[in-house]
This record gives structure tokens, sequence and C-alpha cells, in this order.
């Protein structure tokens, strides 16, 4: 019993990787003050989804869709990793625009702690 239990675990060690890595990102975006660790959180998070996704889309044994006349083969799905492509593209102008806004901040208030921010927003509130 725990021989199998370990060999599931071991079996599935990328959807393991990916969990980590989700929490890692997480953490960063929630527990960072700092703006920059925050981006660098959610760039960890995306990557961590990107692993998940393409690790969904393999199949154990198959091949590259390349059809051959006369031979049954199974086939891995060439859509999870499209998607993925456009997904990095989309997590790489969302990182350039987040980039851009910190920038931006950081010539406003003169920070880029989140904290910091906040506190100049209430100052110049009241």
């Amino acid at each position: 019993m725990m021989e199998w239990l370990i060999g599931e675990v071991f079996d599935k060690y990328n959807y393991w990787i990916s969990i980590v890595l989700m929490l890692i990102g997480f953490y960063a975006m929630i527990a960072k003050d700092n703006l920059i660790k925050k981006i660098i959180g959610l760039n960890i998070f995306q990557t961590a989804i990107f692993l998940f996704y393409i690790s969904l889309g393999d199949i154990t044994g198959g091949t590259e869709p390349i059809v051959v006349r006369g031979h049954e083969v199974l086939y891995v799905n060439p859509l999870p990793h499209v998607l993925i492509l456009t997904a990095i593209v989309v997590g790489l102008a969302t990182t350039a625009v987040a980039l851009a806004l910190v920038i931006r901040m950081y010539e406003t208030y003169g920070t880029i702690e989140e904290s910091e921010i906040i506190e100049k927003e209430r100052e110049a509130g009241m």
C-alpha cells in the first residue's frame, strides 16, 4: 500500500511542482509589500499554471500529431500547447504593463512599497 502511494506521488511529480510554484507565487502576491516582488510572484504563479496545463495535455505513450497512413498511433493533443504559447505572450504583455505602472507610481510617490503609497494617498486625501 505504501509503495503504491509513493509510486503515485512520484509519477505525478510535475503536478506537485506546479502546486508548490502556485503557492510560492500566491504567497509573494499576497504577503509582499514591494510591488516588484508582487509582479515576480504573479509571474511565478503564471508559470505554475502553464506547467499544470501542459501536464494535463500530455498523454503517456502519445506521439506528435503527424498522421502516418497505415499506423494506429495514440496522438497528443497540440491544442493545450498552442494555448500556452498564447498565454505566455499575454503574460509578457501583462508584466510589461505592470512594470510601466510601477515606474509611474515611483515617479509619483517616490516609493514602490504598497503600504507607503497607501499612507501617502491617505495623507493627500486629508
